[in-house]
């Protein structure tokens, strides 16, 4: 189901054919793709209507961001054993923001649990003076249900 944005939301995504909100707070793996192309495996917080990711020196996000806005990121699950697939395809523009601590807690937390004093020091929020957040805002999203009925254990474990 294509979703367009209207009025900086998304009004009927109550009608996709899933929780669309609910997916994007779990904490998946998206692949952004950016001019290039470029893609990469991202973890993201979505809020706002918008994708936030971490960038800094790092990464070259901010430059291409710079040199053409425009992005596409897929979200997706796949669950083998049930045949559950969901998939959130989004298609927008980017831009670079200063970086927002709590922000940056809330999105860390998703990934790493709520204790961050047992978080791998590379994500410290303590000295994040040369991250920033690349916020990309989606005009269209395509949610999409593409479940399948998976074949019974005893025949995948015979293969």
């Amino acid at each position: 189901m294509k979703l367009t944005r209207k009025n900086g939301a998304f009004p009927e995504m109550d009608k996709a054919p899933f929780d669309v909100e609910a997916f994007l707070a779990r904490p998946l793996v998206a692949r952004l793709a950016t001019d290039g192309p470029r893609v990469r495996p991202v973890w993201f917080l979505w809020e706002d209507h918008s994708f936030w990711v971490l960038t800094g020196p790092w990464s070259r996000l901010e430059q291409r961001l710079g040199d053409n806005p425009v992005f596409e990121l897929v979200v997706d699950s796949c669950e083998l054993t049930t045949g559950r697939v969901l998939q959130v395809v989004a298609r927008g523009h980017g831009s670079v923001v200063d970086f927002d601590t709590d922000r940056g807690r809330r999105k860390l937390t998703r990934y790493l649990g709520e204790r961050e004093e047992l978080w791998d020091p590379r994500f410290s929020l303590e000295d994040a003076s040369s991250s920033r957040w690349a916020r990309l805002t989606p005009h269209t999203l395509w949610a999409a249900d593409l479940s399948f009925q998976p074949a019974p254990a005893e025949e995948v474990t015979r293969r």
